[in-house]
């Protein structure tokens, strides 16, 4: 890790005494997850904000006049920063940016984080590194640590593009402006329009098997379905029919799912074996679910296997039952815009950790198989994990053949 020196550029340095180490990230490097709180969000996923260019704004606190001038030039650039070309997240580490109110999200295209632990800061390497134990200042106060304040552009798949440092002659904001307006349209930001990385599979389930399905549904009612969560150190179920609308029928019949889950070893896992390597052994869930046009059935931007709950999930499986609804496809926004609607009997088999969504329903109802896929390594992470499951959650149990 190189030792920070500071340049021209930076509005504040490191006492002469003191050699300080930052993380420093470059061009291609994967960014940084992180989760923190926003002016709008309490528990912001930054990792869902996939399939646009992104600019991270690390200026510290707005209470300096260059850095307010520098916010509002970037407030002004709506033609820029509109959440489909490009979204703006300024990453305040002053406390008084918020009792006073210097910023504000402006929808669409700005938002802001309180990142007054400094966490996000030193993840990018605007902050010391916390495991910094060359200088006591790792234990301040996150305002009162050297800053190295920069603009960093993100591509859609959240891969560093550009580190823009900050200037007091105001150039870097030219420069940032220049090379966004200069940026291809997201879908082709590698330079081709890319194709997520999914297997398509039609004639998975044959139609009266789908028909089968669909009644069954229909005679026991579906129960609003949630999602799993971090809280605390603990998965917990939690529902926000903001983020997600569906409902939801468990198969209990074991004769049924053995069906099931021959169709799948037959006709699914040769694919998962061919494309990707993976043998998948044991299956989560089996489960009908209905998008409905009546309630904007829907599934925001999510990955299936962020907790510590679902961390053992690997391949995620979506079989359409029916054809007679419009929406309800599925899409990978860091690949672009392109909509999934598998054919009735259908699947698409996808990675867990791939940002997807589900567009909301306009017409009729959407019904779907959705289980996951894994393997005997993950049956065993999966058990592990037990502890960390909250109240109300299963514990899992790795029989053989499970």
């Amino acid at each position: 890790m190189a030792a920070y020196r500071p340049g021209p550029n930076l509005t504040r340095a490191p006492p002469s005494s003191e050699m300080l180490h930052y993380i420093n990230l470059q061009p291609g490097d994967p960014a940084p997850w992180f989760h923190q709180r926003s002016i709008s969000n309490p528990r912001y996923v930054f990792d869902t904000v996939g399939g646009r260019y992104i600019v991270l704004g690390f200026y510290g606190s707005a209470g300096t006049p260059r850095n307010a001038a520098a916010l509002a030039r970037i407030h002004q650039r709506r033609d820029l920063f509109d959440d489909l070309h490009a979204s703006f997240f300024g990453v305040s580490l002053d406390p008084q940016d918020e009792r006073a109110g210097r910023v504000a999200d402006r929808y669409p295209g700005c938002r802001y984080f309180w990142d007054f632990d400094g966490k996000v800061s030193r993840l990018y390497g605007a902050l010391p590194r916390e495991d910094d134990t060359a200088t006591a200042m790792a234990r301040e106060a996150p305002l009162r640590q050297p800053l190295r304040p920069f603009w960093i552009v993100l591509d859609p798949t959240l891969r560093v593009l550009a580190i823009l440092p900050f200037r007091d002659d105001g150039q870097d904001l030219d420069a940032l402006f220049t090379l966004l307006a200069n940026l291809p349209p997201p879908a082709r930001f590698a330079g081709v329009e890319l194709q997520a990385p999914v297997i398509l599979l039609p004639n998975v389930f044959e139609p009266a098997l789908c028909t089968r399905l669909t009644q069954l549904y229909q005679a026991a009612g579906g129960s609003e379905s949630g999602f799993m969560r971090e809280v605390a150190g603990k998965t917990v179920a939690v529902h926000d029919q903001s983020h997600k609308r569906r409902r939801d029928v468990m198969i209990e019949d074991p004769d049924l799912i053995a069906e099931l889950q021959l169709r799948v070893k037959r006709r699914i896992n040769p694919e998962l074996l061919k494309i990707h390597q993976f043998a998948a052994t044991r299956m989560e869930r089996h489960l009908v679910a209905c998008y409905a046009a009546e309630e904007t059935g829907h599934f925001r931007p999510h990955r299936d296997n962020t907790t510590a709950g679902t961390a053992h999930r690997r391949f995620a499986v979506s079989i359409n039952l029916n054809a007679d609804f419009d929406g309800g496809t599925i899409n990978f926004p860091e690949y672009g815009p392109r909509d999934f609607k598998p054919p009735v009997g259908g699947a698409v088999v996808f990675s867990c950790s791939l940002l997807h969504q589900v567009t909301p329903v306009t017409r009729g109802r959407r019904y779907a198989y959705l289980p996951f896929l894994y393997d005997e390594a993950a049956a065993r992470q999966r058990e592990a994990n037990n502890h960390k499951l909250g109240d109300g959650l299963t514990a899992y149990k790795a029989a053989p053949g499970g």
